[in-house]
């Protein structure tokens, strides 16, 4: 297997809003958070590096205030003949600072996923980190973000990567409906760098859980 090919594997990240190490997808994030239950479908364009192709995904998050639990999966085709690679996961994203009455919100973020495919060594995705965002006072609601996080890639029977990534993003609000845009980057050093342009769009039904 050329390191090509094992990068395309570990490109990983997801929910929205924030999750994480869905493979080929950003790593999604909203720091503002919120409350009731959002419903994302996810596209994701990974670059050269990471063997391109075109990757889609589903989350479900569960907003309660100040903490947002997301579940989600992907499923990534790189190109060529690389076999497509699938994904579980989930993450759990807690705001610090913000919310309805500020404009400048910050959480702290984790998550880890399991990825699989034929050919490939299965696995394990983990993420740390944070992320800030602002909330624009517009007609629309508009949260542009920036999350920073250090990543773990552990395939089976091999050693553990660590990196640091950066995930730089927006949410977009329309009621009921809204998008979500992110592009991800992240250095797997020798001059490799994975990056994904993803975009979607999501269904928020606001009712407390809480």
């Amino acid at each position: 297997m050329n390191r090509v090919s094992l990068l395309a594997l570990l490109a990983v990240g997801s929910a929205t809003p924030a999750a994480a190490q869905l493979a080929g997808l950003p790593v999604w994030n909203s720091p503002k958070g919120g409350t009731g239950i959002t419903i994302s479908g996810d596209y994701g364009r990974p670059n050269g590096d990471l063997g391109k192709g075109n990757a889609f995904g589903a989350r479900a998050t569960a907003g309660l205030g100040s903490l947002n639990l997301t579940a989600g999966f992907a499923s990534w085709n790189p190109s060529g003949t690389f076999p497509t690679v699938k994904s579980v996961g989930g993450n759990a994203a807690f705001r610090v600072i913000g919310g309805s009455l500020l404009p400048v919100n910050l959480n702290l973020l984790v998550g880890g996923a399991r990825t699989t495919g034929t050919g490939f060594p299965s696995t394990t995705t983990l993420i740390a980190g944070g992320g800030v965002s602002v909330s624009l006072p517009l007609p629309l609601s508009i949260e542009p973000y920036l999350s920073i996080a250090n990543r773990w890639h552990k395939p089976s029977g091999g050693s553990t990567d660590s990196n640091i990534g950066w995930t730089i993003g927006a949410n977009l609000d329309f009621g009921l409906l809204g998008a979500h845009v992110a592009y991800d980057s992240e250095s797997y050093g020798s001059g490799v760098t994975g990056g994904i342009i993803g975009l979607g769009m999501h269904l928020s039904l606001k009712v407390p859980m809480m």
